[in-house]
């Protein structure tokens, strides 16, 4: 096997792995973007590819999420339009800087998550009353979080299902099905002021977005036939790999 056909390969399967890890507990860029950046490609070129394929999972996940009953739909565009706002503003911000200096702050931020999952009582999975109105949140949070997604983006999934949990009162079941709703808003706006910028390489991107479709369609299905408790473990164990990642990123870039 040649070098060219083993890496479209390697995007391929890396495609599968990522949309199935995103499709349950977000942070699937935390694959698809190291594979990228592993395979040459400049990193402003590896962040439009990586919104190309990350489109396909989120959509992907979606549609087998309302398909199954599992998507929520009250002030669904309100956060859509907001989300898509915010992504635009971040991806056009990107161009101009480095993304770097967010990476302590995500460490940070995704570890506050992930002990809020681990140390939760099991009623908080669950549908409880929201501590935003609905007409509040779905702007400041698709603000937010679609800036970030636009600008930086490993995460985004997992801020939103914690978003949706914490501030909205979705089940842990309905908030993972929002989240991509949103997550597929984001990664489209900003791919569109990618693509437009022509810094897509369309032959990885189209190659790992194939396999996004079987990964989420394989993990969206999963989630409806698990409980609450399976998709909380992997909720950690995704929020935990990716927290290890970034700070072993962190650690290379201060290591001589």
């Amino acid at each position: 096997m040649d070098h060219a056909t083993l890496m479209h390969l390697l995007m391929f399967l890396a495609g599968i792995a990522a949309g199935f890890i995103d499709s349950i507990a977000g942070g699937g860029g935390l694959i698809a973007l190291p594979t990228l950046l592993a395979a040459g490609v400049p990193p402003h070129q590896a962040l439009a590819t990586n919104k190309l394929q990350a489109s396909f999972g989120t959509f992907t996940a979606a549609l087998n999420y309302a398909r199954i009953g599992l998507m929520p739909t009250g002030h669904l565009l309100l956060g859509v339009a907001a989300t898509a706002a915010g992504a635009l503003s971040g991806a056009l911000l990107v161009r101009h800087l480095a993304a770097d200096f967010l990476r302590p702050l995500i460490i940070v931020m995704l570890a506050l998550m992930f002990l809020y999952m681990l140390l939760a009582p099991r009623t908080r999975l669950n549908e409880s009353g929201p501590r935003l109105p609905q007409a509040a949140f779905y702007p400041l949070a698709g603000l937010a979080l679609g800036f970030y997604d636009g600008f930086f983006g490993p995460g985004t999934g997992s801020f939103w299902i914690m978003a949706l949990l914490a501030l909205a009162g979705f089940g842990l079941k309905h908030a993972t099905a929002q989240a991509k709703v949103f997550n597929f808003t984001s990664n489209v706006a900003a791919f569109a002021l990618f693509a437009a910028s022509g810094l897509v390489v369309w032959s990885y991107g189209l190659l790992m977005g194939a396999g996004q479709v079987i990964g989420a369609l394989a993990g969206s299905t999963l989630v409806e036939r698990r409980h609450a408790r399976f998709i909380r473990l992997f909720f950690l164990l995704a929020v935990g790999a990716t927290i290890l990642r970034l700070l072993w990123s962190e650690l290379q870039s201060v290591l001589p």
